[in-house]
């Protein structure tokens, strides 16, 4: 019952902890703001993202076309509105499977026989020589640019990192001796890494996650600028700037729109990382409860 409890407290005093930290409240509230626009554009815009009028082509920013269009008459505010849908479907796909990789191989590499853990470490330091983007650029050019070549890519590349980086201290934990007793009392492995394992190293997990998902944002409009990523079909701000890149020198103002779609919600995402683990971090939170009771004795 006590255990219980403990959670709605545990998650009452991180949310207040997030809302101390006004970046990560800034960035969480540009995430919303964008999971609101994907949902709505599924089935709104305010104009039709591919509809063309040559008569309407380079019209300045108005009350009826809030960012202007492009050299086919094209709606610029109508076309970043419907591909954050895109942008954040591939950012959460590619955040779950970077997950799942990782945790997998976190585990592979502290929890199993030693020819195991050799084994996965081996793997892991291989992979791990692969930038993300270059192996997101070899799958396009075997199987064809898509979203899911960027989510494989970003999710096994990110996977690896966030395994890399958890396993050293999966293994400082697994030898602490609140783990050992649990062990000793017959809990398996999979009920020593869920709920001895996985939320001590729940701040590191936090912020690898995050960065996989900026940079599967990052990797889905790169890709998608060179061609390899959303097809004609699929809006993408990668794919705008793509489209818009050959006027920048006569409308440089064009591009605009999307690189800072971009650029803030990359920031975002690291921003919302940062500030979830520091609320997270009990030392943190110890350091700062203690930093506090002193000045007050004072």
């Amino acid at each position: 019952m006590s255990a219980l409890a403990g959670r709605p407290a545990r998650r009452r005093t991180l949310f207040i902890e997030l809302l101390r930290r006004p970046a990560g409240v800034a960035a969480a509230a540009w995430i919303a703001l964008l999971l609101v626009s994907a949902v709505v554009s599924s089935f709104w815009t305010p104009v039709d993202p591919f509809a063309t009028d040559p008569y309407s082509a380079w019209k300045t920013p108005s009350l009826q076309h809030l960012f202007g269009t492009d050299s086919i008459g094209r709606d610029i505010f109508s076309y970043v509105f419907a591909a954050t849908r895109t942008t954040m479907i591939v950012a959460v796909l590619a955040g779950v499977l970077a997950s799942v990789v990782g945790i997998a191989l976190a585990a592979l590499g502290s929890l199993t026989t030693r020819w195991v853990r050799e084994s996965t470490a081996v793997l892991i330091d291989i992979l791990i020589a692969f930038p993300t983007i270059l192996i997101a650029m070899l799958l396009a050019s075997i199987v064809g640019g898509s979203l899911g070549v960027v989510v494989t890519a970003v999710g096994i590349g990110y996977g690896v990192n966030i395994a890399r980086v958890s396993r050293g201290e999966i293994r400082r934990i697994g030898r602490t001796d609140y783990v050992l007793a649990a062990r000793a009392s017959g809990v398996g492995p999979a009920g020593v890494l869920l709920r001895h394992l996985l939320p001590n190293v729940a701040p590191t997990f936090v912020v690898q996650l995050s960065l996989a998902m900026a940079t599967s944002i990052l990797a889905e409009a790169g890709l998608s600028y060179l061609g390899f990523g959303a097809s004609a079909s699929t809006t993408s701000w990668g794919r705008l700037l793509n489209d818009l890149q050959v006027y920048i020198a006569i409308h440089p103002g064009s591009v605009v729109w999307p690189g800072l779609a971009i650029t803030l919600t990359v920031l975002a995402f690291n921003l919302l990382g940062d500030a979830l683990r520091d609320a997270s971090d009990p030392r943190l939170r110890s350091s700062r409860l203690a930093r506090l009771t002193t000045e007050e004795t004072r």
